[in-house]
């Protein structure tokens, strides 16, 4: 039958079910075949932090979110179009994101009684007359998959797995996606498995059939490619911008890379990405414990290399100790800090922004670091060049700040072409005579960087103050203090290294919006929608925090108020009222998701309703 299409700027899609139902696999599936149409692509997956939550429960619902569209998205989108829900608790769960009159699609399999009851139901919703307001369209996909694979005489739990694949085929036919792209991931994926590669060919290609063929589902909807610069893009997870940043800064230093880490969600995947890049001699390495993962990469710089270790917060507090002595050495080190709730184990696969101040300070002595924060998943790539390239430069170890929702949702990115990004220049001393490990350039203070084994220039390191200059134990009371001073001071003149803050909106005024991190897209997202109401409001993203770009505090001065929103209690506000003596006013959630651009356009528009007095 015939069906009409509607024309799109933007959709928002979720996928949600039990946790063992597929919806981070029929969510990324989608992501990525937008991304390969060309859309612009911002993703958020969520999922509980049992490895198996039991079935049908409230509290393990697994979803992804795909916000898709022919404009700069920012966001994973803050109202859901499209809800497709495997079972009553997944829609319990994500109904109140769903817009009015958007799309369920419902899989009947899971809204039995027992489903009913878990998810804490008096009544069936797919009756009751509680969804009117929404298009409902509820099938049995476990029934219909069955049907689709009787004959192959498969393991029935083999036959029910492949629901998932039946709803993203669904999904592909209402938003005009090709499913070739799933079909070749798939082969890739079960080739050695023909049988259960056929089952889920069938499967995903009768989903998309039964679009096309039902007599419910009358409207498809299109959503033309974004106007993109020229190039080749695919979709990319935070975690997968910092593994490629640093392949990429170890080619552009000539240098070997070495990654020593300790698995902690949500940070893993960072480790998982870099094993797959051993034909660049990348060299990884999975210690026993957090303490293992930092002391190998120090090994590694003092070996030569391009060191990195990975983390998150609890893994943070355990690596703090050897921060300090990576601080001491003046060694080159990365260190990225995938931020999740906390404190202790906290909910691990939920993002925050709560490690600032332990990353600021959260070392014993005088230990200064700089720090960085990225902004987005694809500007982790760029941001991981630049820990390395400062880390080089200044001979210091660096914090790179992501969180939970960058690393692990997604977006469309421009693949870069390797010999247009800038080389990172590395002098390792070589010559014996006049050397000193401890000598310095004169204008970064970064000490030279010999390594072990070329003749004469044979040295110690150690936890021990150092002499300057000599790099020999030193207990003496003035050259600690000297040393001390030279650390910080180091890091100070990075201020010199670093670009300024931009302001977006007018330079002066009343209204200040500031994001740091992963805050950055939904205040472009409020800030727009407030500019296109004619107010006027303006922004300053911070990537560098320690040092904070130079003009901070003038640009600070030029405006009657600021509004700082972060996923904490108030850590950034803390850190500049402290620094620049400046009322800010806090907006804080730790609610285990991100800000959507609504609630920061409406505490904008509360605070411009209230006169300055």
């Amino acid at each position: 039958m015939d069906k009409q299409f509607i024309e799109l700027e933007a959709a928002t899609i979720r996928f949600a079910g039990d946790s063992g139902d597929g919806m981070q696999l029929s969510g990324t599936q989608f992501s990525d075949t937008s991304a390969g149409l060309g859309n612009e692509v911002n993703t958020f997956p969520d999922y509980p932090s049992e490895i198996r939550a039991p079935e049908g429960t409230l509290y393990g619902v697994s979803a992804y979110q795909v916000h898709f569209g022919t404009f700069k998205t920012n966001t994973p989108g803050d109202e859901i179009d499209v809800l497709v829900a495997m079972n009553a608790s997944s829609l319990k769960v994500n109904l109140k994101h769903v817009k009015k009159h958007g799309i369920l699609i419902l899989n009947k399999a899971g809204f039995k009684d027992k489903n009913l009851k878990l998810a804490k139901y008096d009544s069936n919703p797919l009756n009751d007359g509680s969804l009117d307001g929404f298009q409902v369209f509820a099938y049995d996909i476990n029934e219909a998959v069955r049907m689709e694979l009787e004959g192959m005489e498969l393991p029935s739990k083999i036959v029910d797995r492949t629901k998932n694949l039946y709803a993203l085929g669904l999904a592909y036919w209402l938003f005009d996606r090709p499913i070739e792209h799933t079909e070749k991931w798939l082969k890739k994926k079960f080739g050695k498995k023909p049988e259960i590669f056929e089952a889920n060919l069938k499967v995903i290609r009768a989903g998309y059939n039964f679009g096309a063929m039902n007599q419910d589902m009358v409207v498809r909807y299109h959503i033309k490619p974004a106007e993109m610069d020229k190039g080749i893009y695919r979709n990319i997870t935070g975690n997968e911008a910092v593994a490629l940043g640093l392949v990429a800064a170890a080619d552009r230093s000539n240098m070997p890379l070495f990654l020593g880490s300790y698995p902690i969600t949500p940070a893993t995947e960072i480790l998982h990405h870099i094993s797959g890049y051993k034909q660049y001699g990348v060299k990884h390495m999975q210690m026993e414990d957090e303490i293992g993962g930092i002391t190998s990469a120090i090994g590694a710089a003092y070996g030569g290399a391009l060191a990195v270790t990975t983390t998150s917060g609890p893994g943070l507090s355990l690596k703090v100790e050897a921060m300090g002595l990576a601080v001491i050495l003046e060694l080159p080190l990365i260190i990225v800090d995938v931020q999740r709730a906390g404190p202790s184990t906290g909910l691990p696969t939920k993002p925050e922004q709560s490690d600032l101040y332990i990353a600021m300070w959260g070392r014993h002595g005088e230990a200064p670091m700089p720090v960085l924060c990225a902004t987005s998943s694809t500007d982790c790539f760029d941001m991981t060049l630049e820990a390395a390239r400062i880390a080089l430069k200044y001979m210091t170890p660096v914090i790179l700040l992501t969180d939970g929702y960058l690393a692990q949702g997604s977006e469309a990115w421009k693949i870069p072409d390797i010999n247009s990004l800038p080389r990172f220049e590395v002098n390792f001393a070589t010559e014996p005579e006049g050397f000193q490990p401890y000598n310095r350039n004169p204008e970064t203070l970064a000490r030279m960087w010999a390594i072990p084994g070329t003749p004469g220039l044979e040295h110690r390191i150690g936890g021990l103050e150092k002499e300057n200059g000599s790099g020999l134990v030193s207990h003496d009371p003035m050259n600690h203090q000297r040393m001390c001073e030279i650390r910080a001071e180091k890091v100070a003149r990075i201020v010199d290294d670093i670009p300024l803050a931009e302001v977006d909106g007018p330079e002066s005024g009343d209204l200040l919006v500031i994001s740091w991190g992963s805050t950055h897209g939904a205040i472009k997202n409020a800030l727009k929608s407030l500019r296109d109401k004619g107010k006027t409001v303006s922004h300053v993203s911070l990537r560098y925090i320690n040092p904070l770009p130079k003009n901070i505090e003038e640009i600070l001065g030029r405006f009657e108020r600021i509004l700082l929103p972060e996923m904490n209690l108030g850590q950034m506000k803390t850190l500049l009222q402290a620094k620049f003596m400046k009322p800010i006013i806090g907006y804080n959630k730790i609610q285990g998701n991100t800000f959507t651009a609504k609630e920061i356009e409406f505490k904008i528009e509360e605070l411009l309703s209230v006169e300055v007095i």
